[in-house]
């Protein structure tokens, strides 16, 4: 019987993993992943390669997809809190251009299952956070492809304050704390998904 709660989304394919956790005056113990407790929901893809990274506060990565060769990913948070967001541009879907977000946290433990077709990034919303994620394709350079985070046809909610300017470029936006949204110089470049 598996050891996780999965809670589909309104946006089929998206998935809300929360592991059992088991602990007590000594710390913790939680199983991230079991190929078995998946494949009880129907999932039988396999992860080739496990990533990780480090970001501060106000760090806004996305919105990223890969173009020929998509991969599937289960994200998750060990350190901090992130707004981690999904938009679903798998063609022909009935919820092409939709956005789901979901806070994840080394506290609430939850992880984010993305399969191919979506476009991710997230926001940094603790002074750091580590994230890790798995997925089914090893990485192509050459292939990673991206879409606005702030496009306003999108309209994700990613909880900041600031004025559409035409570009992907986080200049005048912030965290409701006043911290500055931080974008690779590659994520201020992406166009709108049109």
């Amino acid at each position: 019987m598996a050891q996780i709660k999965v809670t589909k989304t309104d946006i089929e394919g998206l998935w809300i993993i929360e592991p059992a956790v088991h602990g007590d005056e000594r710390g913790y113990f939680t199983e991230t992943y079991n190929y078995n407790d998946l494949k009880e929901f129907g999932f039988t893809k396999t992860f080739v390669q496990d990533n990780q990274s480090m970001s501060v506060k106000g760090v806004l990565r996305g919105l990223h997809f890969q173009k020929n060769f998509p991969q599937c990913k289960l994200v998750r948070v060990i350190r901090g809190k992130v707004l981690d967001v999904a938009v679903d541009l798998r063609k022909g879907s009935s919820t092409f251009g939709k956005w789901f977000a979901v806070e994840l946290s080394e506290e609430n433990k939850k992880q984010f299952l993305i399969p191919e077709g979506f476009a991710h990034g997230f926001l940094v919303l603790s002074p750091v956070a580590e994230f890790c994620y798995k997925v089914t394709d090893f990485y192509h350079p050459n292939d990673e492809v991206g879409i606005a985070w702030n496009d306003p046809k999108i309209g994700v909610d990613w909880g900041v304050i600031g004025e559409y300017n035409g570009t992907a470029d986080g200049k005048g936006y912030t965290l409701k704390d006043g911290t500055p949204i931080i974008l690779s110089e590659k994520d201020k470049k992406w166009q709108n998904l049109e």
